[in-house]
């Protein structure tokens, strides 16, 4: 290479990466969400204080909400809890809830074991499949004929089978064959007494756009997200963080590890990665790079068997 050429490459301008695409997935977002509040009698939006919520809600805020003349999202938020969350999340919850004045309505799985229609198989067994049942009794208590939520195709197969407009019958089950094309942006809203569908307006986006989307909207998230010390093991390919209800076992070593997590949810089955990324510009950088899904290198319940989702799915999870 002579100095002339080198001098050029030295000169070049730096490659920006485009977030134009994001225009057009909130676009679809927006208009998805005021689908629903036109077409349903009693939505809700699920919130958990996760980023993809975080996102969700930031939309809904956009679809409803004017700065000058005012507004409120026409839904409540609905969040099911195991109980065995990160504290910084349901703060966060409660913390963005409340500042745009939204109802937002907890419903708990201890409630449930404490009615029995929740049995766990011993005290140690995650509560995540169970938020299912908690999930089925919130509909039928609130009616709710309509849930949106923040799942994405890209997370997972069973959640790359799924319309924008997914049903489910009087039982809260999916049936992943017996689902209507979604051509031209028509969306099946048809339903039976006891039925209700669950609505996913970010499916259509990646875990690329999610953070795009955050770094460009500076949408604040819980602090488990960006780069934190935490001690850990190491367990089946997956850090597990060592809480009191995640401890270590007797034959495995702690270690304390620059850490964040891609996805949050109950303690005894999420995971976080290795990361020293502490803005959302520099996980953006991180995901260029990522060959396995968020769910997939973070989620302990998802490892059980390739049919693990879809199984959940069909029976009521979200």
């Amino acid at each position: 290479m002579n100095a002339r050429t080198e001098s050029q490459m030295l000169n070049q301008p730096t490659h920006v990466l485009s977030n134009a695409h994001l225009d057009s997935l909130e676009e679809e977002a927006i208009f998805i969400l005021r689908e629903v509040a036109a077409a349903f009698e009693r939505p809700t939006l699920l919130f958990s204080g996760g980023k993809d919520s975080l996102v969700l809600l930031k939309c809904a805020e956009k679809a409803f909400i004017d700065k000058e003349r005012g507004g409120h999202i026409p839904y409540p938020l609905l969040m099911i809890d195991t109980g065995h969350n990160f504290h910084e999340v349901t703060d966060f919850r409660d913390y963005r809830a409340q500042q745009l004045g939204a109802d937002l309505i907890v419903r708990n799985v201890e409630d449930s074991m404490k009615r029995g229609t929740v049995r766990l198989a011993h005290p140690g067994e995650s509560r995540n499949v169970h938020q299912s049942v908690t999930l089925l009794e919130a509909i039928d208590e609130f009616r709710f004929d309509a849930l949106i939520g923040g799942a994405r195709r890209d997370e997972e197969k069973a959640r790359a089978k799924e319309r924008i407009f997914s049903h489910r019958d009087a039982f809260g089950q999916w049936q992943p064959k017996a689902q209507r094309p979604e051509l031209w942006t028509l969306f099946n809203t048809r339903l039976q007494p006891g039925e209700h569908f669950r609505v996913f307006p970010i499916s259509n986006w990646t875990e690329l756009d999610v953070w795009q989307y955050i770094e460009r909207e500076q949408i604040e998230l819980p602090s488990l997200y960006y780069a934190h010390q935490r001690k850990v093991v190491e367990r089946k390919g997956l850090l597990v963080p060592v809480t009191e209800l995640t401890p270590a076992r007797a034959d495995e070593q702690v270690v304390e590890k620059t850490v964040r997590f891609r996805t949050v949810g109950d303690i005894t089955c999420t995971c976080p990665v290795e990361s020293p990324a502490a803005t959302a510009g520099e996980i953006v950088i991180e995901t260029l790079a990522a060959d396995v899904s968020e769910r997939g290198a973070t989620r302990m319940d998802d490892k059980t068997s390739d049919a693990s989702m879809e199984k959940r799915k069909k029976e009521g999870y979200f």
